[in-house]
């Protein structure tokens, strides 16, 4: 079942990090423990410590391509995020029907760690035309993923969730947009 973006509209997903898209396939991503992440749920730190396991559907099988980004939309704080997008992970020619795991990893996973605030941690899914090469931009501050998916022609998005994340001890609710 591919998800509606609506929650990404409501989350402000779409528009600070994503044009509006149709969902075309499915992306299902799995923390420590098994905890699959939810559009709007919340992670703790120590709950993405480790590199998540990301399983990508597709009708087309294992002939199609996709690349994986994870961003966090809020950095270094919601209320200033300047360096809005910090590139959390980036994995290219991931087949169809598998996992990340099967692709080419070009920036390693590095945990997300607010220090302030509540953050979105985006993981947005592209379809490749074709195998190709995707560099790794020179810094993970100010990623931008509408210009990198303009750079390598990748489209709009095919699918995205994303889910909040705040220090360990940290309270309180995302802020009313």
């Amino acid at each position: 079942m591919v998800r509606s973006i609506q929650p990404l509209v409501l989350g402000r997903v779409v528009g600070d990090i994503l044009d509006p898209f149709i969902p075309m396939t499915e992306l299902l991503v799995f923390h420590s423990g098994g905890r699959m992440v939810y559009n709007g749920g919340s992670l703790r730190p120590s709950h993405v410590v480790n590199q998540p396991r990301v399983e990508i559907g597709s009708g087309d099988g294992f002939r199609a391509l996709y690349t994986l980004v994870m961003v966090d939309a809020d950095a270094p704080t919601p209320t200033n995020p300047n360096l809005r997008e910090y590139l959390h992970w980036m994995v290219t020619n991931i087949p169809g029907c598998t996992d990340a795991g099967f692709g080419q990893e070009v920036v390693c996973y590095e945990n997300p760690q607010p220090s302030m605030g509540i953050h979105r941690i985006v993981f947005v899914l592209f379809r490749q035309m074709e195998r190709q090469t995707i560099e790794a931009p020179g810094s993970r501050q100010n990623f931008n993923t509408r210009s990198f998916s303009d750079l390598y022609n990748l489209g709009l998005p095919v699918a995205a969730v994303y889910y909040n994340c705040q220090r360990e001890n940290g309270t309180g609710g995302r802020r009313a947009y």
